[in-house]
């Protein structure tokens, strides 16, 4: 007597082309939400960007914003306090962070004295602009300024230190 166990070639097909079937249905959803999660994350940046700056200008910059990330990532020479952002955003002029390229920039204001963490005098802003820029087109642009309002676009977006650029974020 033989033994029939285990499976056919065709019951191993009908398995491999259900899993194939669920794999196509799902893959784009899981694209989805990794857009949406790297979207959510620019947000935040440019969000954590406006708190930096505000916090900067209150505390260190004697009313003048901080030109660049890096500024914003040195914590004061007192040795009291940390940095106004975390090293993700702060350890560089541009950095990437969940494929979005975030960039700062400003006025300069000749009048601005030194401020707490070594930045030169007539170093500070009057305005500041920030903006994330995605790897991928497809994704939206997102930007913030002075205002502390968060930017968003389809397309690159430019904003200027008080003028606003985009859709306001609800």
């Amino acid at each position: 007597m033989k033994s029939n166990k285990g499976f056919t070639l065709i019951e191993l097909l009908i398995v491999v082309a259900i899993i194939g079937i669920i794999a196509a249905i799902a893959i784009p959803g899981l694209l989805r939400a990794r857009q949406s999660g790297n979207e959510a994350s620019a947000i935040g940046s440019m969000r954590a960007i406006n708190s930096a700056q505000a916090t900067y200008a209150a505390s260190c910059g004697n009313g003048f914003f901080a030109p660049t990330l890096v500024v914003l990532g040195t914590a004061p020479t007192t040795g009291v306090g940390n940095a106004f952002i975390g090293p993700d955003l702060g350890a560089s002029v541009a950095p990437v962070k969940s494929t979005y390229t975030i960039a700062m920039g400003g006025t300069a204001a000749a009048a601005s004295p030194a401020s707490c963490n070594g930045t030169a005098a007539a170093a500070g802003t009057s305005g500041f602009n920030a903006t994330a820029t995605p790897a991928d087109p497809s994704m939206r642009f997102f930007a913030t300024n002075t205002t502390g309002t968060v930017f968003t676009s389809p397309t690159a977006i430019t904003v200027t230190d008080l003028a606003s650029g985009g859709t306001p974020l609800q």
